[in-house]
């Protein structure tokens, strides 16, 4: 009589790791330098008259515990590179205490800019996130960040009770450090969330930073836009950085558009209006 043995089952684990570099061309024209993706990360390059745009794609369609997932784009002198995502990152839950790594690291050299402008990140009941972001700029480049996040989807009457999201941004700029924040949500979130001082109910946030010699134009304008649950400060010259609490992503998505419009000189990518 034969006898099998079960082998032990492992949950699916997703890699995915990109770069991709503009340089300019002729003086006239941002082109594409570099590009090299591997995994489940990959990025479409549409046509765009003022930069090289690229639509990253996560093909395993989301991110549970063990994945990994990084970014390494680059602006080489007085190139624009822009870069969204096709639709909103899902961070599933995870079956074990592991948990999802997103790694992105941009470098925007003398007179370039980079606009990065990923869609919202949803996080699920049990999901597990881990995601720095860091930057490397001249002292004239420009930089543009926004990085929204959802907890949960109301809509679908999700509640995260419990999951874990860190986030890390750092941005050095000629060398020296400009900006550095880290965020964490452990446990019962949702709970967490409706603490007055905190979230006062929201289950949508967002950080905007804009790091440009003319930041400064933007800080009035930009007030007087913004609803009670979001503000703008002038952090220090040249760094404009913005923080919105939203009930839910429509509502953040109210506030953000505007905002991300003006900032970007009214090139926000198409996947931002589906």
């Amino acid at each position: 009589m034969t006898h099998l043995t079960a082998l032990p089952t492992f949950p699916p684990r997703a890699h995915g790791k990109m770069h991709i570099a503009a340089k300019l061309r002729d003086a006239a024209a941002s082109v594409l330098a570099d590009l090299h993706q591997t995994g489940s990360a990959k990025v479409l390059v549409t046509p765009a008259r003022d930069a090289v745009e690229g639509v990253i794609l996560n093909t395993s369609g989301g991110l549970t515990g063990g994945d990994t997932f990084s970014v390494s784009a680059e602006a080489r002198r007085d190139a624009r590179l822009r870069l969204t995502t096709q639709a909103a990152e899902r961070v599933y839950r995870t079956a074990d205490d592991s948990t999802a790594q997103v790694r992105t690291r941009l470098v925007a050299d003398r007179g370039a800019r980079i606009d990065w402008l990923p869609q919202e990140t949803i996080l699920f009941q049990n999901g597990a996130l881990c995601r720095s972001l860091h930057v490397k700029m001249a002292d004239d480049a420009r930089v543009l960040i926004v990085e929204p996040v959802l907890f949960g989807r109301l809509a679908m009457g999700e509640v995260v009770t419990r999951a874990r999201f860190a986030d890390r941004i750092s941005i050095d700029r000629g060398g020296e450090p400009l900006f550095r924040d880290a965020s964490a949500l452990n446990g019962d979130i949702a709970t967490a969330l409706d603490r007055p001082a905190l979230g006062a109910g929201a289950r949508a946030m967002a950080l905007v930073v804009f790091a440009a010699p003319e930041a400064e134009a933007h800080l009035e304008p930009m007030r007087a836009m913004l609803p009670k649950a979001a503000g703008v400060s002038l952090v220090q010259d040249g760094l404009l950085v913005l923080r919105a609490l939203a009930a839910d992503g429509l509502a953040l998505r109210r506030t953000l558009l505007p905002v991300l419009d003006r900032l970007s000189d009214d090139t926000l990518p198409r996947s931002w209006r589906l």
